[in-house]
């Protein structure tokens, strides 16, 4: 049976950093592109990053670019998301999601490309 499992989130002033983790087991971690997706409370989730299953290709949205890393240990099955310079606008629920690729491509964001999703961790930011 496969998990996902989310952790790391948190209360962090504007301004601030927060590190989430995803750890998936059940499948085989290195054949999967890994995302991380989010959802504001009366908004629909949106993408926030996709790396490909051997790191070397990531994409992110435009509204996090420059403050948010993601990245990944294959050896422990576990994607991370280093978000720098947080916004009150970036308050949400964030999930991470393995897609039925290794790769993640221009279309990253579509959710139906996701075959497996955790429960996720809410991050707050205080103005």
């Amino acid at each position: 049976q496969v998990q996902v499992v989310e952790s790391g989130g948190g209360l962090v002033q504007a301004r601030g950093s927060l590190r989430l983790s995803c750890t998936a087991s059940g499948l085989t971690f290195d054949d999967y592109a890994m995302g991380w997706f989010r959802q504001a409370p009366g908004k629909e989730r949106e993408g926030v990053s996709c790396m490909s299953w051997h790191g070397g290709t990531t994409y992110y949205a435009d509204s996090v670019k420059g403050r948010f890393t993601i990245s990944r240990d294959n050896a422990k099955n576990t994607l991370y998301l280093q978000m720098n310079s947080l916004k009150p606008e970036d308050t949400a629920m964030y999930c991470c999601a393995a897609q039925a690729s290794e790769y993640c491509s221009g279309s990253w964001s579509l959710q139906h490309r996701y075959n497996y999703w955790g429960q996720g961790t809410q991050v707050t930011v205080s103005s």
